[in-house]
Formats: structure tokens, sequence, C-alpha cells
């Protein structure tokens, strides 16, 4: 396969039209709109339904129970798929693991609601929706790692906005919006929705698997240096990425996280900002629900800023300066000036603050490919998403561990800390085709005409 970034492709013209404008490949299109779909689809149970599996109609499960087949199975399950999601796409090609993530969601999520559920069998319950934990990262992601490898160099970092903006809009914004607007105006149940969730993912999954038609798509991540490019050996091989290039395996410790105070701060409000466990909060139920739908609204807007801005101010320093640096500025600022004014104003806004610098790190997924040759960007592709999958866990993890400790305070200045961490280690994340990079090559080229 040929390098986009030496060889033209109908992707990647000398001049930018139409939608390419705005920073998505045409052939590439409906791929975006797919994982639009699919990803709303998969965000329609978000927010009730480990209420609903602990329901007499939804396999009565105790709320342990319930929390371990929603949470900690469907968890490892979407950290193993994000890691495969890389490496089987440079084994077989994007196009066949969006194939597969399609098909997987469909067929578990059907055995889920037809049979698991009626049957009420906890170990059948766990089994089928953790399993199918698996499907949405082979879809979304292989769909990220086919932009990535197949843009040009200087639309990636619009490319990342752009996918970022489809799977955070789907997941778990437009996901829960359309579960609200379903049981609510329209008053359908909460199985109905679960149903009309299948419904969303299959179409996203159909348009996202038949209606991009990029031939690429199909082939091996691979170029003519690897000899066997299908030989599953390479599920293996790409694991020794992390020390063959040091600065991936930074990369994947950034992405991680990245993240991981979101999914931490989320899981720890209901006991800081609102009264579970009979805490003394200023936030009722709906108001932290509240709080993280704007938050996130502001985020899925900066994405396609920052990967916008990325492409121009350099996707690295873009990284570091608003991703790392600004998150841990905002971090313990939205955590201590809540507390301190008690209110949902004060919190939505500084909230807001936090989700667009949060946008920041979009550009990573631009800049992981780029570092290596192209026979491995499957490879850093499978780090990246690995990171992504794994920020779910380790945030909710250093709550568990550390509020007892040291409270919420003390988490949020370790969730600081660790933005700090990640700052100085996003500082080796250098490749000449970064933008930044090449724009200070340029200038320094200039001074040295100049001086001669």
């Amino acid at each position: 396969m040929n390098d986009p970034e030496t060889s033209p492709s109908p992707a990647a013209p000398d001049r930018l039209y139409g939608i390419e404008r705005i920073g998505i490949p045409r052939p590439l299109a409906w791929g975006f709109v797919g994982v639009f779909l699919y990803m709303i689809g998969d965000g329609v149970e978000i927010s009730y339904l480990t209420d609903y599996l602990q329901q007499s109609d939804g396999g009565g499960l105790a709320g342990g129970q319930a929390t371990f087949a929603t949470v900690t199975v469907y968890g490892v399950a979407v950290m193993i798929a994000s890691w495969f999601s890389g490496t089987l796409s440079a084994i077989w090609g994007p196009r066949r693991v969006m194939w597969l993530g399609a098909a997987w969601w469909v067929v578990f999520e059907a055995v889920f609601l037809f049979a698991a559920i009626p049957s009420q069998n906890v170990a059948l319950i766990v089994l089928t929706y953790g399993v199918r934990g698996f499907a949405y990262p082979l879809f979304a992601f292989a769909f990220l790692v086919w932009a990535q490898t197949t843009s040009p160099s200087r639309m990636r970092g619009s490319v990342a906005g752009w996918f970022w903006f489809a799977f955070t809009g789907g997941l778990p914004t437009l996901g829960a919006g359309v579960a609200a607007l379903a049981i609510g105006p329209f008053g359908m149940s909460l199985y109905g929705t679960l149903v009309l969730s299948l419904a969303l993912v299959a179409i996203g999954g159909a348009i996202g698997s038949f209606a991009v038609r990029d031939p690429s798509g199909l082939r091996p991540i691979a170029d003519e240096t690897v000899a066997e490019p299908r030989s599953y050996r390479r599920l293996l091989e790409g694991v020794d990425i992390l020390w063959r290039d040091r600065r991936t395996l930074s990369g994947g410790l950034v992405r991680i996280v990245n993240t991981a105070p979101q999914y931490g701060f989320f899981a720890m409000f209901p006991f800081t900002f609102g009264t579970a466990d009979g805490n003394d909060g200023f936030l009722t139920t709906a108001e932290i629900s509240t709080l993280t739908a704007i938050t996130y609204g502001a985020n899925i807007a900066a994405n396609l800023f920052f990967g916008v801005f990325g492409d121009y101010f350099g996707w690295r320093r873009t990284v570091t300066l608003f991703g790392c640096v600004g998150c841990a500025v905002a971090t313990p600022l939205w955590y201590f000036a809540s507390i301190a004014s008690g209110s949902l104003a004060v919190s939505i806004v500084l909230g807001c603050v936090y989700g667009v610098l949060l946008a920041g790190f979009v550009p990573l997924s631009a800049l992981m490919p780029s570092m290596v040759q192209h026979k491995d960007k499957g490879a850093a592709l499978a780090v990246l998403n690995f990171g992504a999958g794994g920020a779910a866990f380790v945030g909710p993890f250093l709550v568990t561990v550390f509020h007892p400790l040291v409270g919420g305070g003390g988490v949020a200045v370790i969730f600081s800390a660790l933005y700090l961490v990640v700052g100085v280690l996003s500082t080796q994340l250098r490749d000449a085709s970064d933008p930044g990079e090449r724009r200070r090559t340029a200038a320094a080229a200039v001074r040295a005409e100049s001086v001669a």
C-alpha cells in the first residue's frame, strides 16, 4: 500500500474542494455519518441501563450484579477490542473490521434483548452484554484507523476532530437525548427504547460498512516491507512498537490520562456535588445530569475547532499547551470553585472550560500514526485506541482508591498532577509531518538563508 504522504490518492488531492475544505475526505464522508448514528444507538442506554437491569422486567439483578454486568465485564471487552481494532485493521483492512463490529453489536444485542433479559438469567445477561462490549471499538476505532491512514497529513487534525465530533456526539450526548425523548414525550418503555437503539446501530452500521467506497479500506495497513501482511502473528508483533518507538508508549499514556479524569469526575460527582449516600451536596441528580450534558456539549463543539486549529498551530503543541497544561489548570479549578460557590451556574461554566480544553487532545489522533512507518500505523493506532478504552477504567479506579483517603479535592489535585506528568511526556511526541514542526523547520531555513 502506498503511503498517502508520498503518493497522491483520491482522498488527498493537491487542492481541497467541497466537503474536504472543512476537513472531511470525500471518499470517507459516509463513514462519519455511520459512526455518528451507530454511536447514538450505542449511547441510548447509557443513562438508565443499570437501573433497568435492577427492575423485575429488566432481569431483576441486584445492584452489585448490575454494576458488574454494565461496567466491569463490558469495560474489559471495550479495552481489549480497542487494541484489536488497530491490529486487525493492519491484517484485514479497516473496512472488514467495521463489518465485524457492526454485525457483532446487532447479534449480541439481539440475544441480550430477546433471550437474556426475558430469561432473567444473571449469567446470560452478564455474558451477552459484556461480550457486546467488543463491538463498538471494532466499528468506530477501525474507521478512525481508516481515516487516519488514508488522509493527507495536512488534513489529519481536522479528520480527528470530525471523528471525535461524530463519536462523542453520539455517545453519550445525543444517545442520552434520544433516550430522554423516547421515554419522556414519546412514552416508550425502557425495553422499547433498547429496541430502538438496536435499530439505530443497525442503520449506522450498514451506512459505515457499505456506503464508504474507498477501496483502500479492504487492504491491510502494510506496505511492501511487510512479507506477510495478513499473518495473525502481526497481532503480537504490534506490541513491540511500545519499546521499538518509545514515543508510542508516551502517546498511549497521554491518551489514557486524556479522558481518565473525565470518567473519574462523573463517577465522583454524585458523591461530592450531589447527595448520594447521604452526602450534603449542592446539586440534585437532575442538575448533575444537566452539568454532564452541557460539559459534553462544549467538548463536542471544541473537538472540531481543535482538530482544525491543530493543523495550523501544530499537533504536539496543541496537545501539550491546551490539552495537558490547560486541563491541569481547569481540573482543580472546576472542582474547588464549584464546591466553594455551591452554584450550578459556576459548575456549568467551569465544566464547559474543562470540556473545551479537553478537546485540545484531539490532534493526538493525527500525531500518533504520523510518528511511525506506514507498516506500524495500525499498531500505533491500536495503542491510541487502547488508551481510550483504558481511560474508562483508570478514572473510576483512581476515585475508588483515593477518594476515601484524600476526598474529592485530593482526587482533583491527583488528576491535575497526572495532566502535568503527561504534559512532560507529550514533549517527546515530535514528528516532521506535524504542521508545527514543518513550520518551525521552514522558518529556520529562511533564517539560515537570510544569514547566508
